[in-house]
């Protein structure tokens, strides 16, 4: 018997698995091209997740089960779906309802494959220099409450300190007295940057775009956008319809975007010239000069699947170089910290035997 926990716990499982949630889409559409129909092809699956019977709670055959029902009630693969997958992928079936759900299925996990390459290099790019900004922080509240007090009371509070021992007595005083300064200084660094990624939107945001992490995230957004575009266009979906219905999936960050760019759409634009008023430069200066020449041009959808997956390769390169840089200038930082504290360790101790002899 099967419970509501059950359930809940399939489908996160379902949701958070998407390597085998991938895997899973592409057995499906492989039993659909080989004849099956999708309620074999279902059944299939859940015998083999569900080990021949003998393990019907396991999330995945739970899932196969629960869909074979949707089915049976009458709805369509896309509403049977609904809920169990993210709402980008069930976009994507729906637009595979329009001509076949073999292609549909494909396009989920190209798409998803896809943006998932472009999702590890951007957590690749922030973590790194994420960590050495808080390695940075834990060094100088070490130094300054546990290192610099010690040498301070040999000395004596009629010492006058000099040069590099100054600065250090300087944190000292801070750490101890306003540590919680740089404690919520760095957490809401954080929380600021994480919030304003996906929900800030407007002209100021233009300008933070081309800087990371906002320039990261930017990235991350467009190869997303281009490749479900590109998967819905393939579908059958036409351009104004395909950017309203990723622009009711995504959030604020992308919809201000998508919105301005179906404006310029409506009053007769191209998706390149579109994307050109909208002086976002998203994607990119290239990619809208490539879309404004192939719109105009026959095989538009094959054109946009090749602009798709090379944009995707393009920013996988670019991820990798800005994490390069940035884990370089998060290193930097934390050696000239370190050789701060150091020269300045041994400078408080030339001056503290200088004052004893």
């Amino acid at each position: 018997m099967i419970t509501k926990l059950d359930l809940w716990y399939a489908k996160l499982v379902f949701r958070l698995n998407t390597e085998k949630r991938m895997a899973t889409a592409r057995k499906l559409a492989s039993l659909l091209r080989n004849d099956f129909t999708l309620m074999d092809a279902l059944g299939r699956l859940e015998m083999i997740e569900s080990h021949g019977g003998k393990k019907p709670n396991e999330p995945f055959a739970i899932v196969m089960r629960e869909w074979q029902k949707n089915l049976e009630r009458g709805m369509s693969f896309s509403d049977a779906t609904r809920g169990w997958v993210p709402p980008e992928e069930t976009l994507l079936v729906t637009s595979g309802n329009l001509s076949d759900l073999v292609i549909a299925l494909e396009n989920v996990s190209r798409v998803v494959d896809g943006t998932q390459r472009i999702k590890r290099a951007m957590i690749s790019a922030i973590a790194y220099p994420l960590f050495l900004l808080l390695l940075t922080f834990g060094i100088i509240m070490l130094v300054g409450i546990y290192l610099v007090p010690p040498l301070a009371e040999v000395a004596g509070n009629n010492m006058v300190w000099r040069g590099m021992a100054s600065s250090l007595i300087w944190l000292s005083n801070f750490s101890v007295n306003y540590w919680f300064v740089f404690l919520f200084s760095f957490i809401a660094l954080v929380g600021i940057i994480w919030l304003t990624l996906p929900n800030w939107s407007g002209k100021t945001r233009i300008l933070f775009d081309k800087f990371p992490p906002w320039s990261v995230y930017k990235i991350q957004m467009s190869v997303g956008w281009l490749m479900s575009l590109s998967s819905m266009v393939a579908a059958g979906i036409t351009i104004p319809d395909a950017m309203r219905m990723l622009a009711d999936t995504s959030n604020k960050y992308l919809r201000s975007i998508l919105e301005d760019t179906l404006h310029y759409i409506a009053n007769g634009d191209n998706l390149g010239n579109a994307l050109r008023n909208t002086g976002r430069d998203f994607p990119n200066k290239e990619i809208i000069g490539d879309l404004a020449i192939y719109a105009d041009m026959n095989g538009f959808d094959e054109n946009l699947s090749r602009v798709a997956n090379d944009y995707l390769e393009e920013s996988v390169r670019k991820m990798e170089s800005i994490s390069n840089a940035m884990n370089s200038i998060g290193i930097l930082l934390v050696s000239g910290i370190i050789a701060w504290v150091v020269l300045g360790t041994f400078q408080m101790q030339d001056q503290i035997t200088s004052a004893l002899t």
